[in-house]
C-alpha cells in the first residue's frame, strides 16, 4: 500500500487533498481502509473526472439550441414490429430466435447495479415482491422465463440448451443479489449458468468540482451508469466467457420491468434475420410529454435523446398519419451481437460521454459530522447503455406492446406511477387477457359471467386475480395443454375441494369447475381482486388449459 505522504501528493496533483483532512483522527483501521480506497483512484483520472462533473453541471438545462433541425424519426426499414404486418413473418422471427436458442448461441444479461432508493428498500429491486399471489420477487419470475424459453427451444428442435444469464451489480448489490441467489437454490437454474459480476464506481463530485466525503473514512461513491456495463464486460472478461459458451447473441435488459421477456424468440429472430449487430425494444410514447428517452436520428445516426432534451414543441409534433412524430419510447432493451460488443470494449468505450445526474449524497461537514442532505448537493455522473447506438452499423428498432412488454417498478406506491402496485396490476391483466383469449370466463359470485375486458384503463384493477407462473407459460402459449386440474391459492392458505374460503370465512361454491386441488407452486387464482376481499370473481375450467401439475420451486 502507499503510504500517506505518496497519497496526499497523488491528491495534490488532482486538487483533492481534502480527502485527507480527516486521516489524522481515525483509528488504525478505518484509516487503513481510507487509504486502500484513494490509492484506487488514479490521481489524473480523478482530476478530470471531477473538472468534467462540474462543468457539465454548470451547463444550462433544456435542449441543445439547434437539435430540432438535426433530429429525424427511424427510417420504417429500421423498424419492426411484434403486433403489426405480416404473421407469418412473425412467425419466421421467431423460429429464427428459437433456432439461436437451441444451439445455445443466445444470453440475457442483466443490468441490477442502482440500487431501490426511491423504491424506498434498502437492498436491490430484484429482490422486491409487488404483491402477487405467489409472492415471487422480480428475479424469481425472470428466473423462471429463462427456463421456460429454454423448455420452449428444446421442445422445438430436440435439444437440452441453456441460456445463460449474466448479472451486472454493483459494490452495493453484489453481496446481497448473490446470497439470494444461494438461499433460493439460483430458482432451479444451474449455478454455473448465472454469472455475476460488478461495475465500476465513481466518486461523487460537489458542484465546484470536489469529491465528496461520505464519512470522515470514506469517499462518496456511485455506480457508474448502466453504461458502465461495457468497461465491465472487459474488467471480468465476460466477453471471453461468452465466447467459450459459443454465445454470439446477448439480450440486455433492466431489473425493474415485471413484463420484460428474457431472450425474446421473437426480437432475437428479428434482429439475426435483418443483420443487426445492436437493437432496441421501443414502446409507442403514451403522450407527448412522457419522460423516456426517445429513438431517433440525430444527424442521421440513431440515437436516444432523452426527453429534457427535446422542446415541448418537437414532442408535439405529429406524423401524416396522425401519431406521433417521435413516438419510439425507449425501455433500456437491447440485442447486441458479441462481435459488437467485443468491437465497444476493445474500442470505442472511451468515447462515451458520461451524463450529469443531481442527486442528494450524504456527506460529512467541516468538522466532520454526518449530514444526510435534504436538497441536491452533489453530481453523479453516468454513462447509459444506450450510449453505443451511434456506433452501430446496422441498428434496428423493434416495437412492441407496452401493455404487454412494459411496466417499470421505479417508486414507491405514493407516486403516482411506475409504482408496485400499476407493476402487478400490469402483470395480473395481462394473465388475465391470455385466460381470456384461451376461451376462460369470469364469474361472479352470483355465477354472471364479467365483461371480457382484454383492455383495461391503466388505473383499473383487472376483473380477477389470476397469476400464470412463467413455467406453465412464458408469452401467453400453451392453450392447448390438457389438464384435468385447477390450482388455486388464497393468501397461502390450502383450500378445500370445491371450496374457496374468503377472508371473511364464509364458504363458497366454486362455479363451473370440475375439479380443484390447491398447489401453490403453479398457476395462481385467487377470487378476491385486491385489496377487496368480499368481491368474488371465478375462472372456469378452460383456464386448466394454463396449469400443469408441475413445479416451479
Amino acid at each position: 500500500m502507499a503510504s500517506e505522504a505518496d497519497l496526499r501528493a497523488r491528491l495534490q496533483r488532482a486538487s483533492q487533498e481534502h480527502l485527507l483532512r480527516f486521516c489524522a483522527e481515525l483509528a488504525p483501521e478505518p484509516r487503513a481502509a481510507l487509504l486502500a480506497q484513494l490509492e484506487a483512484l488514479e490521481p489524473e483520472a480523478l482530476r478530470q473526472h471531477c473538472q468534467r462533473a462540474a462543468a457539465a453541471c454548470a451547463r444550462p438545462p433544456g435542449p441543445p439550441p439547434d437539435l430540432a433541425a438535426r433530429l429525424q424519426p427511424l427510417p420504417l426499414e429500421r423498424v419492426g414490429s411484434a403486433s403489426e404486418g405480416d404473421p407469418q413473418t412473425r412467425r419466421l422471427w421467431e423460429e429464427e430466435g428459437f433456432h439461436q436458442i437451441a444451439l445455445n448461441k443466445v444470453a440475457v444479461l442483466l443490468l441490477a447495479g442502482g440500487q431501490g432508493t426511491r423504491l424506498g428498500v434498502t437492498y436491490p429491486k430484484g429482490m422486491y415482491q409487488v404483491g402477487l399471489p405467489s409472492q415471487k420477487t422480480l428475479y424469481q419470475l425472470q428466473a423462471e422465463r429463462i427456463r421456460r424459453v429454454e423448455q420452449l427451444a428444446g421442445e422445438r428442435y430436440g435439444t437440452r440448451c441453456t441460456v445463460p444469464w449474466y448479472i451486472m451489480t454493483s459494490e452495493f448489490t453484489l453481496e446481497p443479489t448473490a446470497k439470494f441467489f444461494k438461499e433460493h437454490d439460483f430458482f432451479h437454474l444451474d449455478p454455473n449458468n448465472v454469472i455475476m459480476f460488478e461495475q465500476r464506481m465513481l466518486p461523487a463530485v460537489s458542484f465546484d468540482g470536489r469529491a465528496i466525503l461520505e464519512r470522515k473514512d470514506k469517499v462518496a461513491m456511485a455506480p457508474d451508469g448502466n453504461g458502465g456495463l461495457y468497461s465491465a464486460l472487459e474488467d471480468h472478461q465476460i466477453l471471453e466467457d461468452m465466447e467459450r459458451r459459443g454465445v454470439e447473441f446477448v439480450h440486455v435488459y433492466c431489473v425493474d420491468n415485471i413484463l420484460v421477456r428474457l431472450a425474446d424468440p421473437l426480437f432475437i429472430g428479428f434482429c439475426v434475420l435483418r443483420g443487426a449487430d445492436c437493437g432496441a425494444k421501443v414502446v409507442e410514447k403514451a403522450y407527448p410529454e412522457e419522460p423516456v428517452g426517445v429513438v431517433c436520428q440525430v444527424d442521421g445516426v440513431p440515437q436516444v435523446v432523452e426527453y429534457s432534451e427535446i422542446s415541448p414543441e418537437v414532442a408535439q409534433l405529429r406524423a401524416p398519419g396522425g401519431g406521433l412524430l417521435y413516438n419510439a419510447g425507449n425501455i433500456c432493451n437491447h440485442f447486441f451481437t458479441r462481435d459488437f460488443l467485443r468491437t465497444v470494449t476493445r474500442e470505442l468505450e472511451p468515447l462515451l460521454q458520461p451524463h450529469v445526474a443531481v442527486k442528494k449524497v450524504p456527506c460529512v461537514d467541516e468538522h466532520g459530522n454526518p449530514v444526510k442532505p435534504l436538497q441536491p448537493n452533489g453530481i453523479k455522473m453516468e454513462k447509459f447503455v444506450f450510449d453505443v447506438l451511434p456506433f452501430a452499423k446496422n441498428f434496428m428498432a423493434f416495437q412492441v406492446l407496452r401493455e404487454e412488454e412494459f411496466s417499470p417498478l421505479k417508486n414507491a406506491d405514493s407516486a403516482d406511477r411506475d409504482n408496485p402496485s400499476t407493476s402487478r396490476r400490469a402483470l395480473l391483466a395481462q394473465h388475465c387477457r391470455w385466460a381470456l383469449r384461451a376461451g376462460a370466463r369470469f364469474l361472479d359470485v352470483h355465477g354472471a359471467q364479467l365483461p371480457e375486458q382484454l383492455s383495461l384503463p391503466g388505473s383499473a384493477e383487472p376483473p380477477a386475480i389470476c397469476e400464470i407462473s412463467p413455467l406453465v407459460s412464458y408469452a401467453g402459449e400453451g392453450h392447448k395443454v390438457s389438464v384435468k386440474k385447477l390450482h388455486l391459492i388464497k393468501q397461502h392458505r390450502y383450500l378445500g375441494r370445491h371450496i374457496l374460503e374468503n377472508t371473511n370465512k364464509s364458504n363458497i361454491p366454486l362455479l363451473g369447475l370440475e375439479m380443484a386441488i390447491i398447489c401453490y407452486r403453479c398457476t395462481f387464482l385467487t377470487a378476491n381482486p385486491l385489496p377487496c376481499p368480499n368481491k368474488l370473481s371465478l375462472l372456469t375450467k378452460q383456464l386448466a388449459t394454463f396449469t400443469v401439475d408441475r413445479s416451479d420451486g
